[in-house]
């Protein structure tokens, strides 16, 4: 029936009945078959079509409430607006916040389709991108925005950290797209920060960078405690970052160290002699060996944040030694500084490839299963034996003279 909603008005309608204002054309007052009372404004868009919105329920607006509501939505109409489909707009700007497309670009397409570099995407967009733009609105990031964050990961972990975040976060951007209509991704050509020829690093310690570092481990404080520990593995194993902060209690059998296939980059298990230099320094305890909480419930995390602590630590060392700042360098770095100095010091190549994990071409890799367990360890012990020379030098060319007779 046709009348003007009030509040009498309303009172008397029955379940199923309903009341078209006879003041504002398309206000609707209509009992449900529950028994509640909603308020609802009926309008054509653009092209035609019939749309409801609704104005809410009798309690918690009272009729003249509505009204105001359905004379404004009845104006946003008259200038050709269409209020149910920005009302869509506003709620879908709410909830794809970056961080609910990330978990939703994480489970759908990384996890699902189980690939290799997942716990890498994962890590980079917990570390770099959610601390920044994680609360934001995906349709709000402008390329201001990615700007600005390529620049904090540049300063905090340098160029080539840098263009990999980007690349991740512009494969979830470009993955969203094909998934929403108003989404445009903000990232362009020319964002990158270096040249694919830099990205392909080179660099390793020299002995003096070497010697420095461990100098700055012995008094780094400002890190987790575990982290000196950490960093002194990576350099002794050659093993990458994530395999050695994930490294657990139950992997370990004597001084065997069996990295799993779920969590390494060859998805094949790797073993790794752990040789008296690198026990020493794992020690006995429980759970994750480089947690941060003492009874190693979680892996290591906040790696930028305690190598940033070390990074300034070593920067100290080298100015007390009269030293010039150290070049730019990260753990990986570390994993290539080991490579070499395998080499320096008499292993074979197949047999230092073999030890950090490398698959050889050929049939070799197919035919050889042979674990060369016995041989890793005598390239590790060897690779100690270099450090400990590097880290505590004696000078060769003085010699003792024979005491006086």
């Amino acid at each position: 029936m046709k009348a003007r909603i009030a509040k009498r008005a309303v009172d008397q309608l029955q379940p199923g009945q309903s009341i078209a204002d006879t003041e504002i054309r398309g206000f609707i007052a209509r009992r449900l078959p529950s028994g509640a009372l909603t308020y609802g404004y009926r309008y054509r868009d653009r092209a035609g079509q019939q749309r409801w919105l609704p104005l809410g329920l009798h309690g918690s607006i009272t009729a003249e409430e509505a009204r105001i509501l359905a004379k404004k939505r009845a104006g946003e109409v008259a200038d050709n607006r269409d209020p149910a489909a920005e009302r869509k707009a506003d709620r879908a700007t709410e909830a794809n916040t970056v961080n609910a497309v990330l978990d939703s670009f994480v489970t759908k397409h990384v996890r699902g389709q189980g690939l290799r570099t997942a716990d890498t995407i994962e890590r980079t967009f917990e570390r770099l991108i959610r601390p920044r733009l994680g609360t934001k609105s995906i349709y709000d990031v402008q390329r201001r925005d990615v700007v600005d964050l390529l620049d904090k990961i540049e300063e905090e972990c340098g160029p080539v950290m840098a263009d990999r975040a980007l690349a991740h976060l512009r494969k979830c951007f470009n993955w969203f797209a094909t998934r929403d209509d108003r989404f445009v991704p903000p990232i362009v050509i020319g964002m990158m920060r270096t040249k694919p020829r830099e990205r392909a690093r080179s660099r390793i310690l020299d002995d003096q960078e070497i010697s420095d570092l461990w100098q700055a481990l012995d008094e780094l404080t400002d890190a987790p405690p575990r982290y000196a520990a950490f960093i002194r593995v990576a350099l002794l194993t050659g093993q990458r970052r994530s395999e050695i902060a994930g490294m657990h209690r139950d992997e370990i059998s004597g001084t065997r160290w069996t990295i799993p296939a779920d969590r390494y980059k060859s998805r094949r298990d790797h073993e790794v002699p752990l040789i008296a230099a690198v026990q020493k320094i794992v020690g006995e305890g429980r759970g994750f060996i480089f947690s941060s909480d003492v009874a190693g419930k979680r892996a290591l995390s906040g790696y930028s944040k305690a190598q940033g602590a070390l990074v300034k630590k070593l920067a100290d060392v080298r100015k007390r030694n009269g030293r010039k700042p150290m070049p730019h360098w990260t753990p990986h770095d570390l994993r290539r500084t080991a490579r070499s100095l395998m080499s320096r010091c008499g292993v074979s190549s197949d047999i230092a490839e073999r030890t950090l994990g490398h698959a050889l071409a050929g049939v070799r890799n197919v035919y050889d299963r042979h674990a060369y367990f016995d041989e890793k360890r005598d390239a590790l012990e060897r690779l100690a034996a270099l450090v400990e020379r590097i880290i505590t030098p004696t000078d060769a060319a003085v010699l003792p003279f024979k005491a006086k007779r």
